[in-house]
């Protein structure tokens, strides 16, 4: 069914992104229909060139030049393999986006790091000399890939960094959730779940990584405000290694043995988990993680984990592909920053969420 359609008459340039959502159909089924390509029902082609129509739909001709002299539209995709709980759904959204684009020759060019931080530098001047036409990277060491990323945006190689960021960067933009904002949500649900003059730490990656930074900073200021005479007793950075998590975890509580809530502002949070699982009956620790995987579930049916704080990885993939096949395709304005908006995991609202009703089918 096609969804209701504007009013205005603006001038204002539409991308074929916009045509497929109101459509309900692949950006690739949309560049059939518009090129006079076969492969789709005559009914579809007639709907989508309705829609077309309304919106006032106009190719810029330097995108149809670019589409006719480059089949391949190569976007280079630079992402970590671990943890994969988190960098899997990502994955999978980005590759989920590029199959639907297909149509208009979008490929992606996959070189994947092994970690956050590990080996970025590398593989960015690989992708650069390919050739690539646009770039997704996740820039864990941003001040080593800043250079690199100006380069590639100074050869026309348009950049998307994603999850984290490289601020000091000329990226021509970012998709992510708001860091500074998880920080303060974390914040506030755990100044609610402890009393007041609460004792709690913090554990995350690599306080390098501007994204761990933003919600380890604005956790910590806004815990003080939200728990009267609260304190952030310690920061533990865990490097994203499941081992260090664990045994620094270990070493948190038999330093503070008064601690009353920890919040993981990365995805690693299962060895913390299993640090507190023993003797969480007796330390009555309240604990906030960062999204959400088929692994953390008995931890929430348990009480383990109080609540998480989820980023939706797949969404983050599929909206940077979407965001470079719109600039691509149709040379559409690319937004410095597109946020997207978190959400709060609890026991109770569990099966509401994708990686939930996938471990349950």
């Amino acid at each position: 069914m096609t969804r209701d359609l504007p009013q205005t008459r603006s001038r204002k340039r539409v991308g074929v992104q916009r045509i497929s959502e109101l459509a309900d159909v692949s950006i690739g089924t949309v560049d059939r229909a518009l090129n006079g390509r076969s492969g789709i029902s005559e009914s579809t082609r007639s709907k989508i060139l309705r829609i077309a129509k309304r919106l006032n739909y106009a190719p810029h001709p330097a995108a149809r030049a670019l589409a006719r002299s480059r089949p391949n539209l190569r976007i280079g995709v630079c992402i970590p393999e671990e943890i994969h709980f988190f960098y899997d759904q990502m994955r999978l959204g980005i590759f989920d986006e590029a199959r639907r684009s297909e149509g208009i020759g979008i490929e992606v060019v996959y070189r994947p790091v092994s970690a956050l931080g590990k080996g970025e530098a590398c593989q960015l001047k690989g992708l650069i000399n390919q050739g690539v036409s646009a770039i997704i990277v996740t820039p864990g060491s941003p001040g080593d890939v800043t250079p690199l990323i100006n380069e590639a945006e100074e050869r026309g190689i348009r950049v998307v960094c994603i999850t984290t960021d490289a601020p000091q960067s000329n990226r021509s933009s970012v998709v992510c959730v708001d860091a500074a904002l998880n920080g303060r949500l974390a914040a506030e649900l755990m100044a609610r779940f402890v009393p007041a003059g609460a004792k709690v730490a913090v554990i995350t990656g690599m306080l390098e990584a501007e994204e761990h930074r933003l919600k380890t900073d604005s956790f910590c200021e806004t815990f003080r405000v939200s728990c009267v005479g609260g304190k952030v007793a310690a920061v533990v950075e865990g490097h994203e290694s499941a081992r260090q998590s664990y045994r620094k975890t270990a070493a948190l509580l038999a330093e503070h043995p008064d601690l009353q809530g920890i919040y993981v502002n990365t995805v690693n949070c299962l060895p913390v988990c299993r640090a507190l699982h023993g003797g969480i009956a007796d330390c009555h620790i309240q604990l906030i993680t960062t999204d959400l995987f088929p692994e953390m579930l008995p931890y929430f049916q348990d009480g383990t984990i109080a609540a998480s704080i989820y980023q939706d990885p797949y969404l983050q993939g599929q909206t940077a592909v979407r965001l470079l096949v719109d600039l691509l395709s149709n040379s559409a304005a690319v937004p410095a920053a597109r946020y997207l908006n978190s959400g709060i995991v609890l026991r109770s609202n569990l099966h509401l969420f994708r990686e939930a009703r996938t471990a349950q089918e």
